[in-house]
């Protein structure tokens, strides 16, 4: 029998416990992410005011973010990959490449919102630019936990230990991304 409790092993469904819990965390975030794209199209449609607001986002950053999350969610990807065949010191390094993702997106979206906010782009200048900074700030707020688990999941990598978290905080990233999939094109593309 492990050193771990039965309860961290296995659960009535059959699914691993973590893995579990990271799908009910996500099924959560995704009614709230719902729910705040559902009103955004339903204002959006209902307004065609936000067609001008919406022309002063720049199409290039987020185009730019959206590469640098697809290719921290590949490093993610080897860094399960990698878990899998125990391989830690490999898992290790490919996390630490997804948490620069991570880290590279935020910093570019604080320079976008500065330069926005500096232009009278304010969160309450006009309703798009409420839904716009609550869509990518609640956005960059997932980013911002998920870069903090995965150093603690990579910390944990290098010495081979707990090598199924690499899976869940891999599960966690790919929804941060998919997410980002939907926020790119209603915020910047669909002028």
């Amino acid at each position: 029998m492990s050193g771990r409790p039965i309860a961290t092993t296995r659960s009535a469904s059959g699914m691993p416990t973590g893995l579990l819990a990271v799908w009910w965390v996500i099924v959560s975030e995704i009614v709230i992410f719902g729910g705040l794209l559902g009103s955004y199209i339903m204002y959006r449609l209902a307004h065609d005011a936000w067609t001008a607001q919406a022309a002063h986002t720049n199409t290039w950053i987020g185009a730019f973010n959206t590469l640098v999350l697809l290719t921290s969610s590949l490093f993610a990807v080897l860094a399960h990959r990698a878990a899998e065949a125990g391989d830690g010191k490999k898992a290790h390094h490919l996390l630490w490449l997804t948490f620069a993702g991570g880290a590279t997106f935020l910093v570019v979206k604080a320079l976008e919102w500065t330069n926005e906010i500096q232009h009278g782009f304010t969160l309450t200048s006009s309703t798009f630019w409420s839904f716009y900074y609550t869509a990518a700030g609640l956005h960059a707020l997932h980013v911002l936990v998920g870069i903090i688990i995965i150093a603690i999941v990579a910390r944990s990598a290098i010495r081979n230990l707990e090598l199924h978290r690499v899976e869940l905080i891999g599960v966690y990233w790919h929804f941060v991304d998919v997410v980002w999939i939907f926020l790119f094109p209603l915020l910047y593309i669909a002028k």
